[in-house]
Order: C-alpha cells, then structure tokens, then sequence
C-alpha cells in the first residue's frame, strides 16, 4: 500500500476540519449577524448535511486542484524547500496587516451610504467563521480555481507557455470570483433586494478588500503552498472579524 505524503495527510487534516466546523457553526448564536429564520431540518440533520458537502464537494474539488498544483509546479503544502517562516509566520503578519487595512477602508467607506459599517459575527461564531473561511474559501477559490485553470490554459491550451502571465490572470479573475461571492450574504445582511439596490461604495469596498485578500492569498500559495493562504485568510478574519467585531 503506497504511503501518503505529508501534503496528503495535512490536506485531509484540513478538510475534515473544515468539515467539523460547518457542522459546529450551525449550534452557534448568530445574534443579529444572520436575519431569523426557520430551519428546513433539525441542527443535528442539517449539520450532518454541511459536513458531508463539504466532505465530498469541497473535498473532492481541493484534491483535484491539489494534483494539478503539483503539474504545474506550484510549492507542495508541505514543501521541504519552503521553510515555517514562509509557511506560517509570514502570512500570519500579511493576514494580520489585511485585517487592519479592512477596518480602516470600512471606516471610511461607510461614510460614503446609508448602510453603516459591514457587520459581524457575534463569538464565539466569529472565530469558528474565519477558520471555516480560511480553509473551505481558500479550497474553492485559491487550490481548485487557480490551479484548475492554470493548468487547462497554460498546459494543455497552450503548451506550457506563458504560465506567470496567465497565473496572473486567473489570479485576477479568482479575486473577482471571490468577491462577487460575498454579495449575496452582504444583501442578506443589509436587507437589500436587488444588486442595483447596493450603494457604489459598499460595492466598491466588497471588490477591494476581497480582491486584496485574494491576489495576496494567489501569489502565496503559488510561491509557499496552501497552508500560506489559509493562514493570511485566517488571521485576516481574526482581526476583522473576531477582534474588531467584539470592539
């Protein structure tokens, strides 16, 4: 039986993590951060159902874009050349230096409409949130989404060719994925019924701050593996979320 590798093993690690989280967060209170509403199951169903989505579909996703990072030779989540400097405390400090930048663009963005400040989950919600998000966003939007297209582009399409100019585009076209994904729950939030209803500024926030999140996360992983965006997303939240929110 061939033995797994380490990247393997902390991928699995990472997954079923994220999994026990999705099913924690959803016996958490959500305060005001999530309008009331009736579940369509009991807690313990419903949270049975997020794990195993998340098991399978986010599981399965982030495998692919795993081996396909290592086709076009992006760093190995557990990369021997990469040293734990790389690996955690620098996009911890990244993360954290994010974090800050967040609240002094919501500071000033939320001057310019009517909706105020972005809101936040109450903790312990908030802390369990950014942990979900550092690893099931990252999964999605970073290993699969980068490495998938990466690889059809710049490998299969055009033979190898020109791969940090299309790194650079998908990396792009990956943030503003990733941003557009966070207007839906931003709608929800505010109350808002329509996109056309989300004031310029709001939306020009939501694209910034996203989009700074994940051009940094994009070029970490590439150069230090995946544990590297997880870790800046993580800690980006934490001082977003966790601390700024309890503030």
């Amino acid at each position: 039986m061939r033995k797994l590798s380490p990247s393997i093993k902390i991928y699995i690690v990472l997954v079923i993590t994220y999994a026990l989280l999705a099913a924690i967060s959803i016996f958490l209170p959500q305060g005001s951060f999530l309008p009331l509403q009736e579940l369509p199951a009991t807690s313990p169903v419903i949270a049975l159902v997020n794990a195993a989505v998340v098991l399978i579909l986010y599981g399965g996703l982030g495998y692919l874009g795993l081996k396909l990072s290592q086709k076009i030779g992006f760093a190995e989540i557990w990369d021997p050349k990469v040293t734990n400097r790389d690996r955690f405390l620098t996009p911890a400090l990244i993360g954290a230096g994010l974090g800050l930048v967040f609240i002094l663009v919501d500071a000033l963005f939320s001057r310019l409409h009517s909706l105020g400040p972005l809101p936040h989950p109450p903790f312990p919600a908030s802390l369990v949130a950014s942990a979900a998000a550092g690893i099931g966003e990252e999964i999605i939007f970073r290993l699969f989404f980068i490495s998938f297209w990466v690889w059809l582009v710049s490998h299969v399409l055009l033979k190898k060719k020109w791969q940090n100019r299309i790194f650079w585009i998908i990396a792009v076209f990956s943030a503003l994925a990733f941003a557009v994904g966070h207007i839906p729950s931003v709608m929800i939030l505010t109350g808002l019924q329509a996109v056309s209803e989300i004031p310029s500024a709001l939306l020009a926030e939501i694209i910034l701050l996203n989009g700074a999140l994940s051009l940094f996360a994009a070029h970490y992983f590439r150069k230090f593996g995946f544990l590297a965006p997880v870790g800046i997303h993580f800690w980006a939240d934490v001082i977003w979320h966790v601390i700024w929110g309890a503030l």
